[in-house]
């Protein structure tokens, strides 16, 4: 008899990504409005600063999540990692508005940086703990219920924004801070009171060996593939090596074309509050309605996105998807106010962003070959990070030194540019199977 998925089970893991998505939609709307107003930098400088969170990743991540791999405690493996970093987290991030208040900027930045470490601490484990306890048939479905989770911790924080940040240049933010805060600590709570993972993972151990599917094997099956070797074919890591030289040219392009679209859509949602009160003078957390509407479009779009590509494929869906936001970052340049029609161009930026999300991941994976999914997904992520490092930076530093109305123009043409890389593509694309169910069209990986 097949297995079947606990969604119980899953919704409350899902808790922590919960948790976690909802402080990053904080971070990157309403950290660069306190650098900016309260403190007076620079949007070069603030870029730098909040490019420092995706630096601290490209270290903590591989770090912590390894160092989880290793330990084994009587809670588990992740959840110690899970209460220790949103504990440290939500202490550090209830003195910045604190910091903010008396104008102290050393507090602040020393508050933010410690606030970095404690995310990096549990991000990685956080993210872990659904595999650890499902199935492997079953992750899909699994990873699709975290998702969702994940996007109603941030449309809870859009939420939060427009209801508690006051009027003004300078409002008062510890109520929206205390929000997150409490919502994490209750997460957290909640998924350590109702799954105990070193006992489950015990019992789904056991259930595997009676089965004849050994965890140990299949980690070490995990670890292989990771270093591009496939445990079922010895010469795999040779051939893992070199790839045909037209594959290869399409491996580059479509890693490009990752770093060009995160180059565009990393910029606007980075520097989207400031641009939103400086230029269209939305204030008390209003701009907060745009990037809601983007998020919300994107969750309804995963399921006629999932239909799209079966008819036409990833690389036309993913191309669609650019000109749809490139299109929509050009328009969004003309305005010089708010216009209710800003909203339409939102939803239609997420569900183009959604485009792409669903289908970039799959075509890289699709060149790896089987034995080279751990390579590929790291270089994968490799090239998403390093532009999101890069694009806070080089896009403040335009917003400073020429005007904050480049912001839109900027995007316009890193989508462009993503979209020349993306013509070039030649392999990778195929026409996803069916999905065994409706929930499985939200398994994105992002």
């Amino acid at each position: 008899m097949a297995e079947k998925l606990d969604y119980r089970r899953t919704f409350f893991i899902g808790l922590a990504f919960m948790s976690i998505s909802a402080f990053w939609q904080m971070y990157d709307n309403i950290i660069p409005l306190i650098l900016t107003n309260s403190f007076g930098i620079g949007d070069t400088l603030t870029g730098t600063i909040m490019a420092m969170d995706n630096v601290l990743a490209l270290v903590l991540l591989p770090f912590f999540g390894a160092m989880s791999d290793r330990v084994n405690t009587r809670i588990g493996k992740r959840t110690p990692f899970i209460l220790t970093g949103t504990f440290l987290a939500v202490i550090f991030l209830m003195i910045l508005p604190l910091a903010d208040r008396i104008r102290n900027l050393p507090l602040f930045i020393g508050a933010l940086f410690l606030l970095l470490l404690s995310m990096g601490l549990y991000r990685s484990p956080a993210v872990a703990l659904m595999p650890d306890l499902t199935p492997k048939p079953l992750r899909s479905k699994g990873n699709a219920v975290i998702n969702l989770m994940g996007a109603v911790g941030g449309v809870y924080t859009l939420i939060m924004i427009r209801l508690l940040v006051g009027s003004g240049t300078t409002p008062d933010y510890f109520p929206l801070m205390s929000s997150v805060g409490l919502l994490m600590i209750l997460a957290v709570l909640i998924l350590y009171k109702t799954v105990p993972e070193k006992k489950l993972r015990d019992e789904m151990e056991e259930s595997q060996r009676l089965t004849g599917l050994d965890v140990a094997a299949q980690a070490e099956s995990s670890l292989k593939a990771g270093r591009g070797v496939n445990a079922q074919e010895p010469d795999a890591e040779k051939k893992a090596q070199k790839l045909p030289k037209d594959v290869f040219r399409s491996l580059i392009f479509i890693l490009l074309s990752v770093s060009l679209w995160y180059m565009a859509y990393n910029a606007v949602t980075t520097a989207f509050s400031r641009y939103a009160t400086s230029v269209w003078g939305l204030e008390s957390g209003a701009y907060a309605n745009c990037l809601m509407v983007a998020t919300v479009a994107a969750i309804i779009s995963y399921l006629p996105i999932g239909f799209i590509s079966g008819k036409i494929g990833r690389k036309k869906t993913i191309m669609g998807g650019v000109i749809l936001m490139a299109g929509c970052f050009l328009a969004a340049s003309f305005f010089g106010q708010y216009h209710a029609a800003i909203n339409i161009g939102f939803a239609l930026i997420g569900f183009g962003w959604a485009a792409i999300n669903v289908n970039s991941f799959p075509m890289v994976v699709e060149i790896s070959g089987s034995g080279d999914v751990g390579k590929y997904t790291g270089y994968y992520y490799t090239f998403s990070m390093a532009a999101q490092v890069v694009t806070p930076i080089l896009s403040g530093w335009l917003l400073e030194h020429v005007s904050y109305r480049t912001l839109f123009p900027y995007a316009t043409v890193f989508s462009l540019l993503a979209l020349l890389t993306m013509s070039q593509v030649r392999h990778g694309d195929s026409k996803p199977e069916k999905k065994a169910s409706l929930l499985e069209n939200f398994d994105v990986d992002d």
